[in-house]
């Protein structure tokens, strides 16, 4: 079956298939699942929570809560799903487990708060209600949209917001006495300060005229004195103004007429001027006349020689240049020659270079094809190149000559054949030995005085060759 619920609503769904509640606006709901429908929509709760202050005085507090599920955390719901959506709602089971919560919390706030303080602090204390209610809702999946808390009422038999009342009021009225009268010696006060006050200002401003007046004359005073001295400055002015102005006059008339004696001298000296500039422009103009005609006959022969000399150099710069051109040919051709002969260098050394390459080839070929013969025996090879180029004849003559030209002495004796002394034992071949030794002794000493003229010591004898 397909389950829908309405806006206010939701559904609860247990059964196969799902672990603990499944909560949903639209569903499947299978035989073998339960489905509850449960509505989320506030609910308000009306109480008078009688309780207690902390000076044992009981009061009435009316509150209207507005309480719902909290329909914005879904474990809130599946809490009210759970433990409140079997009940209804506005079943005195809910009403009763709301009003135990609230008044009980309540009834807590107000035995830790004095009258006074529950009374000027109504704000804070509904606050302190409101969230202690709210934490105890929690467990319930529930939350408090709205709470109205009245003013405290007296219980039966107790009249303490009477009397407070009457208290009040009472205040209020010998308040309101004594501000009538406070307002009446005000009044009284406040008019005599009022005559007081225009006596003193009318005594004020009488005085404040007459000085006035005072000080209206003597600006006056000082007004026209002020306008007689000024008058008296400006005749003073225009008398010094008239007396400048003479002064002036006579030193103009001096300046005209040293200006006009000077003008004569001037006119007198400008003439002289003139005549002598006219005579040095007639000096000039005779020099400038012989100058030209010595600048012509100069010019004349210089020109002349000009000519001859720019002839002359123009000869010889030909001449240079013919010689200068012979010799570059000279170079040329020189140039030319020793390029043949170097190509014709390169050309020779290049052929030898081929040679030279080719006789190498020849040669490693040769070489190959007796190494092959021989079976790569290096020792052969070298051994028939030695005998068939003549190396061991060339070493022997070599050699021939070099002791040739040592010059040597070559001793040869020998002294073998000669019976030992005692026979054949053991001992006589000792002796033997011995003799031997001491026959050879003098011929080495002679060869060695023959070769190189050094004899021996004195201790072992002298040669018979060096006696005399």
């Amino acid at each position: 079956m397909f389950r829908v619920a309405r806006a206010s609503q939701y559904l609860a769904i247990t059964g196969a298939g799902i672990e603990d509640i499944k909560l949903s606006k639209k569903s499947w709901v299978f035989p073998w699942q339960s489905c509850t429908v449960f509505d989320v929509s506030p609910v308000n709760y009306t109480f008078k929570v009688q309780a207690m202050s902390a000076e044992k005085l009981p009061f009435v507090l009316p509150a209207v809560f507005t309480i719902g599920p909290r329909v914005d955390d879904p474990e809130a719901l599946i809490l009210y799903a759970r433990l409140i959506s079997p009940h209804d709602k506005e079943s005195n089971h809910v009403h009763e487990l709301v009003e135990g919560v609230i008044e009980g919390e309540t009834r807590v706030l107000a035995a830790s708060m004095t009258m006074e303080e529950i009374f000027k602090g109504t704000k804070d204390f509904k606050k302190e209600v409101f969230d202690k209610v709210q934490l105890e809702l929690n467990q319930f999946g529930l939350i408090i949209y709205n709470a109205n808390v009245k003013q405290l009422v007296d219980v039966p038999g107790h009249e303490y917001f009477s009397y407070l009342g009457q208290k009040t009021q009472m205040e209020a009225a010998n308040q309101a006495r004594i501000d009538v009268s406070e307002a009446k010696m005000k009044g009284e006060i406040g008019a005599k300060e009022r005559n007081g006050l225009t006596i003193q200002n009318a005594s004020k401003i009488d005085a404040e005229s007459k000085i006035i007046m005072m000080q209206r004359q003597g600006e006056g005073t000082k007004e026209e004195i002020k306008v007689k001295t000024e008058i008296k400055v400006f005749e003073n002015q225009k008398e010094a103004d008239v007396a400048k102005a003479n002064a002036e006059l006579a030193m103009k008339k001096a300046a005209w007429t040293k200006d006009a004696q000077v003008a004569e001298v001037e006119a007198t000296k400008a003439v002289a001027l003139r005549e002598a500039e006219l005579q040095t422009q007639v000096e000039k103009m005779n020099a400038l006349t012989r100058t030209e005609k010595l600048k012509a006959e100069f010019l004349s022969k210089a020109s002349v020689e000009y000519e001859t000399k720019v002839q002359e150099a123009n000869w010889e710069l030909y001449n240079k240049q013919k010689q200068a051109e012979a010799v570059l040919y000279e170079k040329q051709k020189e140039a030319e020659a020793q390029r043949a002969a170097a190509d014709a260098a390169f050309y020779t050394k290049q052929k030898e270079a081929e040679g030279l390459v080719a006789l190498a080839s020849a040669q490693g070929t040769y070489l190959r094809t007796l190494l092959d013969a021989l079976h790569n025996d290096y020792s052969a090879l070298r051994d028939f190149l030695m005998v068939n180029n003549g190396s061991y004849l060339e070493i022997a003559r070599i050699n021939a000559i070099a002791v040739k030209d040592l010059q040597p002495k070559i001793s040869v004796w020998n002294h073998g054949g000669e019976q030992g002394i005692g026979g054949g034992g053991g001992s006589g071949n000792a002796m033997k030995d011995i003799a031997g030794l001491y026959k050879m002794l003098p011929p080495v000493l002679d060869t060695v005085y023959e070769q190189t003229g050094m004899q021996p010591p004195a201790w072992i004898g002298t040669l018979r060759g060096a006696e005399s």
